[in-house]
C-alpha cells in the first residue's frame, strides 16, 4: 500500500482543488447545478482516485485509478475552456488555471509511465 500523502502529484492536485473553488465563487448563480457543480465534481475526482488507487494492491489498478484521475483532469480542463468562451473565467484566472491543469496533467503521465515499469 502506498501513502497518498507523500505524493507530489496528489498534493499538487489538492491545491488546485482549492484554486478552482476560489474561480468557480464568480461563476453566475445559473451555473449552480451546471457548469459550477460539474467543475465541482472533477477536480476533486482527481486526487481521490489517486489516493484510492494507492490503497490497490497491484501496480495495474494503482494504474487504472491514476488514469481515471488524468481523465478528471482533462474534463476539468474542458469545462474551463467552456467558461473562458461564455467569459466567465477572463485574463490571468484562465491563463494561470489553465496552466496549472496542464502541468498536473504532465505529472500525472508521467506517474503512470513511470508505474507502468514497475509490473
Amino acid at each position: 500500500m502506498r501513502n497518498f500523502k507523500e505524493l507530489d502529484v496528489w498534493k499538487d492536485s489538492i491545491i488546485l482543488v482549492k484554486d478552482v473553488y476560489m474561480i468557480t465563487e464568480c461563476l453566475p448563480n445559473t451555473e449552480k447545478f451546471g457548469l459550477k457543480s460539474q467543475i465541482a465534481r472533477c477536480v476533486i475526482s482527481i486526487p481521490a482516485n489517486i489516493a484510492e488507487g494507492c490503497a490497490k494492491d497491484s501496480q495495474k489498478d494503482f494504474v487504472r485509478y491514476l488514469q481515471i484521475s488524468l481523465g478528471s483532469a482533462f474534463e476539468l480542463e474542458t469545462h474551463i475552456i467552456i467558461c473562458k468562451s461564455l467569459s466567465f473565467i477572463v485574463g490571468k484566472d484562465f491563463e494561470l488555471l489553465n496552466e496549472k491543469i496542464t502541468i498536473l496533467q504532465k505529472r500525472i503521465n508521467s506517474l503512470i509511465k513511470y508505474s507502468k515499469t514497475q509490473y
